[in-house]
């Protein structure tokens, strides 16, 4: 019986994980996450275009050359109505 209890017991500590193997593993995941989080956050702060790149005229065609973009409310120049106004009372 001596022989069981003792097989067993030793069949159960191989299979249970040990404590300070477990706590080695997560300590270096953590260290390991920290450190891909810095260099992310370090990434994010930098600017992704420089600075006026949106305002080049490539990217505003559009909305130049589309009309129903270009006179839509907000978008159309004021002093357009202004001047049509002007033209068609004369």
């Amino acid at each position: 019986m001596g022989f069981i209890m003792e097989f067993a017991e030793n069949l159960i500590l191989r299979l249970m994980e040990d404590p300070m193997e477990r706590d080695r593993k997560f300590r270096e995941h953590v260290y390991a996450t920290k450190e891909r989080t810095k260099k992310t956050l370090e990434m994010w702060s930098y600017p992704i275009r420089p600075y006026g790149f949106w305002t080049f005229d490539r990217h505003n065609a559009q909305l130049f050359w589309d009309p129903q973009i270009s006179q839509a409310p907000g978008r159309r120049d004021p002093y357009d109505d202004l001047l049509n106004d002007g033209s068609s009372s004369s």
